[in-house]
This record gives structure tokens, C-alpha cells and sequence, in this order.
């Protein structure tokens, strides 16, 4: 079968594609908005999606450790806790095609919506049990989004796809940054972390009640694409399949893994929580900055490559900067882990740049973050066991630098000149 152009820096023309092309048609083509007012409606329904999209799990990633203290739950569920949304993630996020194709996406999101305020509701009964069915619900709810909001936006704003892309992404990092940085101080406000943590689940509801109207605006039944479905599995039997694959369940692993313990290690540490979480939010807002400079600088001719290096040693910096440097330099391996989270729109790029036609784009980017999810899920829990079993970090952050290594080895061979598309699409 004929290949594609390798992605390697010579052929480093990649343009700035928004997520949204990287999202399949999920169901009937819908006509943009006819009116000004409902168009505003839908534009505030978006930022207020996006604001919620992360809030979820940054803002229980900083009350970890006083979640522990107070509910008095032990090293198994506190290492349970910080993987349950990458579970959700792989296997709810493959039902979203099915649930799309059965109510539509604008109800797919709306269900999505009430679950995860629902979800984030319940965790504020101060029990464990709640704490654990309550994030599965809300990052159930949160996974259904991720995947189905790219095809809203596409379908509503076809002639603005990436302008609405765009501030959906900034508001989803600006809700995790603002969640990272409030939670503590929230929930000391509050008295209670559990009190604390819930109420971010007003901001889900504001997210429901907003998106309604959109949802009675489009009412209609979803109808099954016509497009030729490519079979996922055969591709992982391609370089470039396994190569994808393994570039964003590194990434994945090492971000939801960073995200996860890097305010409890600090704390553990001697930081304080509020300090904990205030670095935790620069490391977010450094992201957010990194996010946007790696993507300009690797979409430029033959800059792919140095801006993925770029990425992954920041990421391996930050991780020696943990063990080496003092609490009270806190603020360097925050930002270096920030910059090294800034690869994750590089990785959509690529992902979006691969494959034949949209179908195998599509199945490209469905088997990549559904197992690269599902594995990645193992660094939360495999960080809190090893510091579990040994009474350290030092461990726990070797085992990263093993994954750093393997991203950087990774982001080489996927820029190599061998590395081409050798699947054609496959109807299933």
C-alpha cells in the first residue's frame, strides 16, 4: 500500500490545526447558528465546557493530602484516586461514538454535563466511598466531553473552527490553573476539603443550565455517518500506529502523573498546602504559555523535532530538579514541568496530520488515546504505591525519568525520515 510523507523536521510545514479536526463527524451535520443571540448562547455554553474540563481533577489534585487526613482513607485509595480519571478517560471515551450515533452530540454533552456536576456534587459528602463514586461519575462525564466537544464545535462553527477551538482549549487550562490555585484556599474557607471540592460542582451546573439552550435549539435525531469506519486495531501493526500510540501514552503518563502528585510531594516535603497549590497553578499557567510557543515554533519548517526535544528534556529537568533542588526552589521544577506539559498540542498536531483520510486520522486518534489513557493510568497509581513501599520520592521519580527517556527516544523516531504511513484505510 502507498505511504504518506513522514513526518520528519524537513518536512516540517505543519499548519496550527485545531483539535477539532482530529474529532470524527459523531453525528448529523447541523447548521450554524441562524441567530446572533443563539450564537452568543453557544459561545458563553463553550467557555463555561471548557472552564469545567480540567477544573474536575486539578482542583482535587491540590486537596489530595488533606483528603487523606481527614476522611483517613489508606495508600490504596490514595493511589486509586489520582488514576480513576484516566480510566474514565479510555473507556468512556470509547462509548462516546456509540451514545453520539444513539441522542445526537448536543445531548451526548448535555448528559455528559449532568453527570459530571453530579459526580462533583457527591464528593462533598465527607466519605470515602462518595469521594471515589462521585469522581467516576464526574470524570465519566468529563471524558464523554473531551471527545465529543471538538465535533460540536466543528458541526456549530464550521466557518470559526479554530477560533472556538482555540478558546476552548485557553478556558479549559485557565479553569485547571484557577482550580489549582483556589482549591486550598477555598476549602480552608470552607472548613472542610470535601465542602471545598464539591463546590466546583456549581460550575458544572452553570455549565448544564448554560448548554440547554443550545440543545433545545438543535433538537433533532442523530444519524449514523455515512463515512467509511477504518478498523483501529490493525494500525498498531504499522511504525506509525505504535510510534503515535507511544508518544501520547508517554506524554500522558507523565502529565497526569506530574499533575496528580506534584502538590503532595511538595507538601510532604515541608511546603505548605496553600504554597503547594500556588506552584501547582504556575506550573499550569507555564503549560498554557508552553503550549503556544512549542506549537508556533514546531509548526515552522524542520522545527518538529528540536520543539519535541524541547518539551521532553524539560519534562527530564524537572523531574531531577525534584530530587536535587530544595523545597524553597520549589518554583523550577514547576515551571520546567510546565513547559514540558506544553507538548501536548504538538502531539495533537501530529496525530491530526497522520493518515490517509479523516477515517484514519479518526482511528488513529482513537486507539492512541484510548490505550494511551488506560496505560497512563499505571503512573498515578504506580507513583503512590512506590512512595507507599519505600516512604520516599526518589523512586517514584525515577520511574518518570524512565518514561521522559522513552518520550524523548520516541519523539526522535517518530521525526525520522522512516517513519511513514503504511496502512490504507480499512472499512469495517
Amino acid at each position: 500500500m502507498a505511504a504518506t510523507t513522514p513526518l520528519t523536521p524537513s518536512t516540517g510545514n505543519i499548519p496550527t490545526v485545531s483539535p477539532a479536526q482530529a474529532a470524527p463527524a459523531l453525528s448529523a451535520t447541523s447548521a450554524v447558528p441562524k441567530t446572533r443571540v443563539v450564537a452568543v448562547v453557544g459561545i458563553i455554553a463553550v467557555v463555561l465546557i471548557g472552564l469545567n474540563l480540567r477544573a474536575g481533577i486539578t482542583s482535587a489534585a491540590a486537596l489530595f493530602h488533606d483528603l487523606q487526613q481527614v476522611l483517613g482513607y489508606g495508600a490504596l485509595v490514595a493511589s486509586i484516586l489520582p488514576s480513576i480519571p484516566l480510566l474514565c478517560f479510555a473507556v468512556a471515551g470509547m462509548g462516546t461514538s456509540w451514545l453520539t450515533r444513539r441522542v445526537g452530540v448536543e445531548k451526548a454533552i448535555a448528559i455528559a454535563l449532568a453527570l459530571l456536576a453530579g459526580g462533583l456534587l457527591v464528593r462533598g459528602i465527607p466519605v470515602t466511598g462518595a469521594l471515589l463514586g462521585g469522581t467516576v461519575l464526574a470524570m465519566s462525564g468529563l471524558a464523554v466531553c473531551n471527545v465529543a466537544m471538538p465535533s460540536f464545535i466543528r458541526e456549530h462553527y464550521s466557518e470559526r473552527t479554530s477560533m472556538m477551538t482555540g478558546l476552548y482549549t485557553f478556558t479549559m487550562s485557565g479553569g485547571a490553573t484557577f482550580a489549582a490555585v483556589v482549591s486550598v484556599p477555598l476549602a480552608q474557607e470552607l472548613g472542610s476539603p470535601s465542602i471545598g471540592l464539591a463546590a466546583w460542582g456549581l460550575l458544572g451546573v452553570a455549565a448544564l443550565l448554560g448548554f440547554l439552550p443550545v440543545v433545545l435549539h438543535t433538537h433533532r435525531k442523530a444519524t449514523k455517518t455515512d463515512r467509511p469506519r477504518v478498523s483501529m486495531w490493525p494500525l498498531l501493526r504499522t511504525r506509525l500506529g505504535l510510534l503515535i500510540t507511544a508518544i501520547f501514552t508517554f506524554q500522558a503518563f507523565l502529565a497526569y502523573a506530574v499533575m496528580s502528585w506534584f502538590a503532595y510531594i511538595l507538601t510532604s516535603q515541608g511546603l505548605s498546602p496553600s504554597e503547594s497549590g500556588l506552584q501547582f497553578g504556575v506550573m499550569q499557567l507555564v503549560s498554557v504559555a508552553a503550549g503556544m510557543i512549542l506549537l508556533a515554533f514546531g509548526s515552522r519548517p524542520g522545527m518538529l523535532r528540536p520543539a519535541l526535544y524541547l518539551a521532553s528534556s524539560s519534562t527530564l529537568l524537572a523531574i531531577a530538579a525534584m530530587v536535587w533542588l530544595p523545597t524553597s526552589l520549589a518554583v523550577v521544577p514547576a515551571v520546567l514541568f510546565g513547559f514540558g506539559l506544553g507538548i501536548f498540542p504538538l502531539v495533537l498536531v501530529i496525530i491530526s496530520r497522520s493518515g490517509r483520510s479523516t477515517a484514519e486520522t479518526t482511528a488513529l486518534s482513537t486507539i492512541a488515546q484510548s490505550l494511551g489513557y488506560l496505560i497512563a493510568a499505571i503512573g498515578p497509581f504506580g507513583m503512590g504505591l512506590l512512595h507507599s513501599a519505600t516512604g520516599g520520592w526518589v523512586l517514584p521519580l525515577s520511574l518518570l525519568s524512565i518514561v521522559a527517556v522513552a518520550l524523548m527516544v520516541t519523539c526522535h523516531l517518530l521525526t525520522s525520515k522512516r517513519t511513514a504511513t503504511k496502512t490504507g484505510p480499512r472499512t469495517a
